[in-house]
């Protein structure tokens, strides 16, 4: 993983509006992303950023995320207290049914600084201000860096939140011929320019209603029924930049749920892309490619809740990167395995699993019936590793998750470690 926590010139500062950072520039981490050129189906590209928080005695040798209200002091007064920690903003390689494979970019930065965004919008206008001083340019890098690391920009579909809303990244994607699926936030200029993208669309009939599960406030599965309105629009620049990037051909598919129900926020999507949404059916197809977006909230669940990248005892920035990038060639593997579980059950073991291992879970779970020798499969080694780690395997029981796969997985390691050196220790 060539690359993983080297920065460049020390530890430069970049002046921004929202503060001042430290950048810790990670070249593409190279693993597996390369499998999904087998197939001509598309590459939903996932980006998003995460926070991990740390409590250190000299807290300016790792930098800080935030500064956060703590309460109010005996005399009514707010304290604010300044979180130490690191940003990471990851790039996650999925199929389309949400198998990982793996991270195209990774870019981590701590601040030096934070003056707080919100004081700042009284003085400037943020739109006025270049991509290049903001620290939303990350979505820019790190699609930029991802479509050169695949080499087939349009089988690249880049998915963001609404925090990927940027104008200069729909300019770049299309530069690049690559494509983009965003939850949009910002009501934009469109036609020409005497409206706005919610005016027009506001005026768009329903085009369909489509069914979706969900789950409640207490957990419990529920359907939603959604209204679909889709158009394809001029999309213009922000006012203070139209100078510098072209008005773009879009479309925004919206999709809103028809009553609001009692137990939980309603269902209200407003996506842009360049897609074509031509039918029904591409709606329903682009609202589930949006929905894999979660899948990178679930690796970022593993890092800090498998890993526990944030109970690590480092004192420095630049040893903190190293270690969590690391960490993420262990997150993703887990999560691969757990999913790969559910595509492709029906592979061979080998493609995961050395001889020991298998000879291991095999010795400690043995199959109830007798087997053919290399009948066994990826599925059932998979469902051994998660009865190591706590699973029952019972016929009612959903497909093993993250956390015992992850735990199995631990287990396995460390007594195939054991099986290794047992001999050498006992002079066998």
């Amino acid at each position: 993983m060539p690359g993983l926590g080297q920065h460049q010139g020390g530890l430069p500062v970049l002046r921004q509006r929202a503060g001042e950072r430290r950048g810790y520039s990670l070249r593409p981490l190279r693993f597996d992303t390369r499998a999904g050129r087998r197939s001509l189906r598309p590459i939903l590209v996932i980006q998003d950023t995460t926070e991990f928080s740390f409590q250190r005695e000299h807290p300016e040798k790792i930098g800080q995320t935030v500064r956060v209200n703590s309460g109010q002091d005996e005399e009514g007064r707010f304290r604010m207290h300044i979180v130490c920690g690191l940003l990471m903003h990851a790039s996650l390689a999925v199929t389309t049914e949400g198998l990982p494979l793996g991270l195209g970019a990774v870019k981590f930065w701590t601040r030096t600084k934070f003056k707080g965004t919100a004081a700042l919008k009284r003085k400037i206008n943020p739109t006025r201000v270049p991509i290049e001083q903001k620290e939303s340019v990350r979505w820019l890098e790190n699609l930029r860096r991802t479509t050169e690391l695949f080499g087939d920009p349009g089988r690249c579909i880049h998915v963001g939140d609404r925090e990927s809303d940027i104008y200069e990244l729909f300019c770049l994607a299309q530069k690049m011929g690559t494509h983009f699926l965003v939850r949009t936030c910002v009501d934009r200029l469109a036609l020409g320019g005497d409206t706005t993208v919610d005016a027009v669309m506001d005026e768009v009939a329903v085009q369909g209603v489509h069914a979706v599960a969900v789950r409640n406030g207490k957990g419990h599965l529920d359907t939603a029924k959604v209204e679909l309105t889709y158009r394809s629009l001029r999309i213009l620049p922000p006012v203070g930049k139209q100078k510098r990037y072209p008005a773009l051909s879009l479309t925004v598919l919206h999709a809103r749920e028809c009553d609001a129900p009692a137990d939980r926020p309603r269902i209200d999507w407003k996506l842009l892309t360049d897609l074509p949404v031509l039918s029904n059916e591409d709606a329903i197809e682009k609202l589930r490619w949006y929905s894999v977006r979660w899948k990178i909230e679930l690796f970022h669940k593993i890092l800090k809740s498998g890993c526990k990248a944030e109970e690590a005892r480092l004192r420095s920035a630049d040893r903190l990167v190293k270690l969590i990038a690391v960490y993420c060639l262990v997150s993703w593997r887990v999560f691969w395995l757990t999913m790969i579980n559910r595509s492709a059950p029906d592979i061979d073991a080998g493609i995961v699993f050395t001889e020991r291992e298998q000879k291991i879970l095999d010795f400690l779970i043995p199959n109830k019936a007798p087997t053919a020798p290399g009948s066994n499969t990826l599925g059932i080694y998979l469902t051994k590793v998660a009865k190591l780690g706590g699973y029952l395997a019972r016929g009612c029981d959903p497909p093993p998750g993250n956390t015992v796969m992850w735990r199995g997985m631990s287990r396995l390691i460390d007594i195939a470690l054991g099986s290794e050196t047992a001999p050498q220790l006992v002079g066998n």
